[in-house]
């Protein structure tokens, strides 16, 4: 399948199949990102205000994580924390885009892996492939949960000014004053969508959750864990919804603490050149190299302690000890669908929490120069922007993005990355529409537009099964 469909962005892997004691299963994997993204470039010589804005292009599933990420790093600079106002209308716009993204992953990129779509194009021709009955319910409510992943949209548009990017993200606080009515608003499409997420979208995860049991069984990967943390619940930013902290190995006892200076970004296997390998973001460099030796990437390959770790909705509830049930591909659906009926519910109370009139921006806030660090999560995981600003001016600039944890490469201990653990040992049934390892990658929600290749050992070149233009 060159490209893999249902996924953002830019992305090939490879796998390898072989027979393994009578069954057929993936045992070799590559995850390769095919296109450089740069945004670190060109944002250096730039002023500080931009990077709220011009960040957000990173991504339009996902902009407002970007926008959140690049404020907070701003703010850290100056050890600045944003007006109560500021704070929960920042996290009603970010959870906002949080539901219509776990909502548009289920239904529209990740469903179709299970059940079969409208006998019309663009799902026409499908592959004939184990789709078992029982499902049809969730097909049905397709129509459903676009005008669902709409109505979150348009809700969070009400105090960001537009989706899905926002301006009203800005060191100092946020531009948009609330109003009773905005309220109104915005509570009217709260009360539908926790509607629909309770009653609709998560029982049909867990339907299709029984009916394909085997795959809490399937898919693994690293069994390392990570969150940064999001949707601050104080004003002193000490209390968040979802903590941070990391478990290996997947441990169900307390999390573990994190430095920022234990990440490092490996690239023996990416087209970047070798001096900037196993570098923290503090002091990392974008310089592309291609070609350059083994290398099959334009992803590098962030570790923590030296380890790949999985991030993402799993990482986040397992984290917070919110959902334990084990780590696999049907884990990590049901677990972003219990988060978002976790978020519907508490954006209820940050609404209530909201003073119309009050002020949302802090007018003596004033940008220095010096280094900050802006953690947060986007809907498939955890999210870090790292910036120096020097004489008024942006001077060095680093995005690690929770693709990047999970579909990273190899790193110079030839440590596969946690999607290319999780797809070694997946069976396959029939290497020509090799379904199986679709499940498992579309597990993750990958921000990126897949290649997938399915190779023999024998052969020298993949095999194309499915090209889309």
């Amino acid at each position: 399948m060159d490209p893999v469909t249902r996924i953002e962005g830019h992305m090939k892997v490879e796998i390898a199949i072989d027979s393994i004691n009578g069954q057929q299963q993936v045992v070799d994997a590559r995850c390769t990102g095919t296109l450089f993204r740069g945004f670190e470039t060109l944002l250096k010589g730039r002023s500080p205000l931009d990077g709220p804005i011009i960040t957000q292009r990173i991504c339009g599933v996902c902009p407002i994580s970007h926008a959140m990420s690049a404020v907070l790093a701003l703010e850290n600079v100056s050890n600045y924390l944003p007006p109560t106002n500021a704070r929960l209308l920042r996290n009603l716009t970010l959870a906002a885009n949080f539901l219509q993204s776990h909502i548009l992953h289920f239904y529209l990129l990740a469903a179709l892996d299970y059940v079969a779509g409208p006998d019309s194009a663009p799902w026409t021709p499908a592959w004939q492939v184990d789709m078992r009955p029982g499902l049809d319910s969730v097909a049905a409510n397709l129509p459903a949960a676009i005008q669902a992943r709409r109505r979150a949209h348009e809700m969070g548009a009400i105090f960001s000014g537009r989706m899905p990017s926002s301006n009203s993200f800005l060191p100092g606080g946020f531009t948009a004053v609330p109003t009773s009515q905005d309220i109104d608003r915005y509570r009217q499409h709260l009360t539908a969508l926790t509607d629909f997420i309770n009653n609709v979208y998560l029982p049909d995860v867990q339907l299709v959750g029984e009916v394909y049991g085997d795959y809490f069984n399937i898919g693994a990967g690293s069994k390392n864990l990570l969150a940064y943390g999001v949707f601050p619940m104080d004003d002193s930013n000490t209390s968040l919804l979802f903590a941070g902290g990391y478990c290996e190995n997947g441990t169900t006892g307390a999390p573990k603490g994190f430095s920022t200076g234990d990440i490092t970004e490996a690239v023996k296997y990416s087209w970047y050149a070798d001096s900037s390998d196993n570098l923290p973001p503090t002091t990392g460099k974008t310089e592309p190299q291609y070609p350059k030796g083994n290398a099959y990437s334009w992803l590098k390959a962030p570790r923590l302690l030296g380890k790949p770790f999985e991030a993402g909705p799993l990482a986040r509830m397992w984290v917070n000890r919110q959902y334990q049930r084990g780590i696999s591909v049907m884990d990590r659906h049901v677990a972003r669908a219990m988060e978002a009926a976790r978020i519907a519910s508490t954006m209820a109370k940050w609404l209530d929490q909201l003073t119309p009139g009050q002020k949302v921006f802090d007018t003596a806030f004033n940008q220095y120069s010096g280094f900050g660090i802006g953690l947060t999560e986007a809907p498939r995981g955890a999210l870090g922007h790292w910036l120096q600003i020097t004489s008024g001016k942006i001077t060095h600039y680093q995005v690690i993005t929770p693709t990047c944890w999970n579909a990273s490469p190899r790193d110079g201990k030839d440590v596969a990355g946690p999607m290319e653990q999780a797809l070694i040992g997946t069976p396959i049934a029939d290497p020509e529409q090799p379904v199986e390892a679709l499940r498992v990658i579309h597990s993750y929600d990958p921000c990126l537009s897949c290649a997938v290749h399915i190779m023999r050992p024998s052969s020298k070149q993949p095999t194309v099964l499915y090209t889309r233009r």
